[in-house]
C-alpha cells in the first residue's frame, strides 16, 4: 500500500509564494463576520491550518517554487493566471514546462466574465477553469443559471473546470457548495469535466454515488492534508473509482508540500491506484503531458 519511490506528480492546486501573501484573500473579506477572521486570522481558514508554511527571504520566489517541486518530483503544477497575475505570467513564460494555467471564474460580473474567460484562454492557453461558489459576493451556488454561460463556454471550449464543494473553511455559509448541486450540471453538460475540489465533506459518499452515475465528473484532493484524506474518498479510489482521484496540494496557503509527500506514505491506496492518482488521472482530464 505504501507510495512508490520516484513516481513523477502533477500538482493541481499549487501558488507562487511571496513576501506579503496576505492579498490571496482579500476577494473573500466582504463575507467575513467574525472579528477572528477579520482581524486575527492571516488567513480565512488558519484555524484548521496550523503550521502554515512561512515564504522564505529569496530574491527569486519562482525559483524557489521550482525547487520544492523538484524535491517531491513534482513535474507539473496547475497556476492560477490572469491579467493583473505578473509572477504567474513570469512563471509560465520561464518554466513552460513546469506550469500550466488556469482561470478563476465569478458569475457575478455576467456576460463580461465569459468575453475574460475567451481573452484569457486565447491569451495564456487555459487547461483549466477554477471555481469558489462560497466565494463569491453575492455568493452564488453551483447550480445557479448564473454559472450557465461559462459552463457553456467552457464546453465548447474544451476547458474543464475545477469547483470547490462541501463545507468552506473560511467562516462563510456553505449552502451554495452542496454536492447534490453538480447532479444537474453533470447532467445538463455531460461533455464538461468537473473537477470537485476542496474535500466535498461532509458528502463525500454522495460524491463517490455522483462520480460512479456521471463519467464526466472527477475528484481531487486540494486543501487536505493527506492524513485526513476522506475514508470514501479512498476506498472508492481503490476499487471503481482509480480514474476519478487525482492529487492536488495546498502548497504554500495552508500546507507545506514536504508534510504533504510525507503523509502521503500511510495513505493506503493500492500499488495499482498510486500512478493514476498521482499523474495519469490529471493527464487524461486537463489533456497534458509530462
Amino acid at each position: 500500500m505504501t507510495m512508490p519511490n520516484n513516481l513523477p506528480a502533477i500538482d493541481l492546486c499549487l501558488n507562487i509564494p511571496g513576501i506579503d501573501d496576505s492579498g490571496w484573500y482579500e476577494f473573500i473579506s466582504p463575507l467575513l463576520m467574525d472579528q477572528e477572521s477579520r482581524e486575527i486570522f492571516k488567513m480565512p481558514v488558519q484555524y484548521m491550518f496550523k503550521d502554515i508554511p512561512e515564504s522564505p527571504c529569496t530574491t527569486d520566489y519562482i525559483d524557489y517554487t521550482i525547487a520544492e517541486m523538484d524535491k517531491q518530483n513534482i513535474k507539473l503544477a496547475m497556476l492560477d493566471i490572469d491579467d493583473n497575475n505578473l509572477v504567474s505570467q513570469e512563471a509560465i513564460k520561464r518554466y513552460p514546462d513546469r506550469f500550466f494555467t488556469s482561470f478563476s471564474l465569478d458569475p457575478n460580473n455576467g456576460i463580461d466574465e465569459v468575453a475574460r474567460l475567451v481573452n484569457a484562454h486565447e491569451k495564456f492557453n487555459l487547461k483549466a477553469a477554477t471555481s469558489f461558489p462560497a466565494g463569491t459576493n453575492p455568493q452564488t451556488p453551483i447550480n445557479d443559471k448564473k454559472w450557465y454561460p461559462l459552463y457553456s463556454k467552457l464546453n465548447e471550449l474544451g476547458i474543464p473546470i475545477c469547483i470547490c464543494v462541501g463545507v468552506p473553511g473560511p467562516r462563510i455559509p456553505m449552502s451554495t457548495q452542496k454536492v447534490e448541486f453538480l447532479d444537474e450540471i453533470c447532467w445538463w453538460f455531460p461533455n464538461l469535466k468537473i473537477v470537485m475540489r476542496h474535500g466535498g465533506e461532509p458528502w463525500t459518499e454522495l460524491a463517490c454515488k455522483l462520480m460512479l452515475k456521471y463519467p464526466n465528473l472527477y475528484y481531487s484532493t486540494s486543501a487536505f492534508s493527506p492524513k485526513y484524506y476522506p475514508k470514501d474518498i479512498i476506498d472508492f479510489a481503490n476499487n471503481r473509482g482509480s480514474e476519478k482521484i487525482m492529487y492536488a496540494g495546498y502548497f504554500p496557503m495552508g500546507l507545506s508540500l514536504e508534510r504533504i509527500f510525507h503523509e502521503l506514505q500511510d495513505v493506503p491506496f493500492k500499488k495499482s491506484v498510486w500512478p493514476r492518482f498521482l499523474h495519469k488521472n490529471a493527464e487524461h482530464v486537463f489533456n497534458i503531458h509530462l
